[in-house]
């Protein structure tokens, strides 16, 4: 079924599973709150993948840095100086946008409107049309225009200050092509550290969790007994000062981060083996852990314009949402560059010393950065579905159902009383709850019609819904109702399970 993001927003909050942020003042641009249902889907994400990644695997660790660090931290990295985006201003409706954005929705608005004119094509076929020649709209017409393989993002502040000059690109909101040129904005947010105002010394909140690993590695060194290669894990949430943040809870200010670095012998070619590794591990795991549709996932490897000066290899996991191809996790072979970048800026020896060869070196890094935000929006969108039905009177009925794979699901099974004012039926669905409570996230629900209960725990996605009735307490069996097919069964209490 079309999927529209409005859609997904209007049940998301219907059904706690986000809300608004400072929903009752109005709202804040951009902020959502998880709702009771959408922080139980963050905490099944974030706890499988620590289960699997720390809790399994013997090669990687736990960290949990702060999120403000020393300033030194971002300039080292590069954050203070690079970590900036272009912005202009209307000056007739005065509102201010990204340049590189600007220059990607002109792009991709003259591609849409050149092939409207020679074809008559859907926009679902164009996704179609591009993966069978490999191309976005974006490259399409970047090879037909200026640069091969290369992003807007990626241009020099010259060279879209010229693009948007050149193409007359127009503001979104007036269409005016009246702007001022474009000036460098930070991403970072800032704050101060000091307890009398405006005299404090100037510190960010951070844009990323990877940094805290990197100036942890010699730490984790001399504490633990880590050998190469080993990784080193860390959940959390991370700031971006976004200008043009929007879709729902794609593109914050404000977001939780799942990143591993791992750390490999500094050798090209190990690390290109690890870095496929990754990537390998990556696929499987997004099915495995969240149960996304393959046919909604894709992974598009970087070509060499694209990739950083330092990075050997990068790769996106991206998701088709309702209005395009988003990135869902980055891939990325770093090479030594961070940990040589903390080393110089720091004078503090981030060296490895292999107790097998002897030799010393700054080790290479493969970077799996998932959002774990992105991951949440996913796991809502790919979910949600609305199905046709013929109810028992032979009515055609149409459901909202919130397919989630098991892991994911907020609530794993729903206990319903019958009858509420039988005292007998109502105990023994509150002793079931209290004891399938202690293994499962349940919910108790005697709101009395028992067809608004299964309709309520469709939408929330509940996998399995458990009736207490009178038959029940004859012979001590329960119905057990399956949410994707509807079908029920009974079954003993001592038998359920996920």
């Amino acid at each position: 079924m079309e999927k529209s993001l409005d859609t997904i927003v209007a049940w998301a909050k219907r059904r706690g599973f986000a809300y608004p942020g400072s929903d009752i003042y109005g709202g804040l641009a951009n902020a959502w709150d998880l709702g009771p249902y959408g922080t139980e889907i963050k905490r099944n994400i974030e706890n499988i993948r620590w289960k699997y990644f720390v809790q399994e695997k013997d090669d990687v660790i736990g960290l949990d840095s702060q999120i403000l660090m020393n300033p030194k931290v971002w300039e080292a990295s590069g954050h203070v100086w690079g970590f900036s985006d272009p912005l202009v201003d209307c000056k007739k409706c005065k509102s201010r946008e990204r340049a590189d954005k600007l220059i990607e929705d002109y792009i991709t608005r003259k591609f849409v409107s050149e092939l409207s004119a020679t074809k008559n094509w859907e926009s679902k076929n164009m996704d179609k049309e591009f993966e069978k020649n490999d191309k976005t709209a974006l490259n399409y017409l970047l090879e037909k225009y200026w640069i091969q393989n290369l992003t807007p993002e990626a241009w020099t502040f010259e060279q879209q200050t010229a693009v948007l000059n050149w193409e007359k690109v127009k503001c979104p909101k007036c269409w005016s092509c009246d702007r001022t040129e474009p000036k460098k904005f930070n991403l970072m947010f800032k704050t101060q550290q000091g307890i009398v105002e405006w005299e404090g010394t100037d510190i960010y909140l951070r844009p990323e969790t990877a940094q805290g690993i990197f100036v942890n590695f010699r730490n984790i060194l001399d504490t633990t007994r880590s050998r190469i290669p080993f990784g080193i894990a860390q959940i959390g949430k991370s700031f971006r000062n976004e200008i043009t943040p929007g879709n729902f809870m794609f593109r914050v200010r404000e977001f939780y981060q799942m990143e591993i670095e791992y750390f490999v012998e500094n050798d090209e070619k190990v690390g290109l083996a690890a870095f496929e590794d990754w990537k390998n591990l990556s696929k499987k795991r997004w099915k495995e852990e969240i149960g996304i549709k393959e046919e909604n996932m894709r992974f598009r490897d970087h070509d060499k314009d694209e990739l950083s000066f330092y990075s050997k290899g990068t790769c996106d996991v991206e998701y088709l949402f309702p209005r395009w191809w988003w990135e869902l996790q980055g891939i990325a072979y770093r090479t030594d560059y961070d940990l040589k970048q903390h080393m110089q800026h720091s004078g503090k020896d981030m060296q490895y010393n292999d107790p097998y060869t002897g030799k010393r070196y700054v080790p290479h890094c493969i970077e799996p950065s998932r959002w774990l935000t992105r991951a949440i929006l996913t796991a809502l969108i790919d979910a949600y579905d609305e199905e046709k039905y013929t109810d028992w009177n032979g009515a055609e009925q149409t459901r909202i159902v919130a397919r989630f794979h098991k892991n994911v699901a907020p609530i794993k099974f729903a206990i319903i009383p019958l009858l509420k004012k039988d005292e007998k039926i109502v105990g023994f669905a509150e002793n079931l709850y209290k004891k399938l409570s202690k293994q499962y996230m349940c919910e108790f629900d005697d709101s009395g019609n028992i067809g608004k209960c299964y309709r309520r725990q469709d939408e929330i996605g509940t996998p399995y819904c458990i009736t207490i009735d009178h038959q029940t307490l004859e012979d001590g069996t329960v119905t057990l109702r399956t949410r994707d097919d509807m079908k029920q069964i009974r079954i003993k209490p001592e038998e359920i399970t996920l």
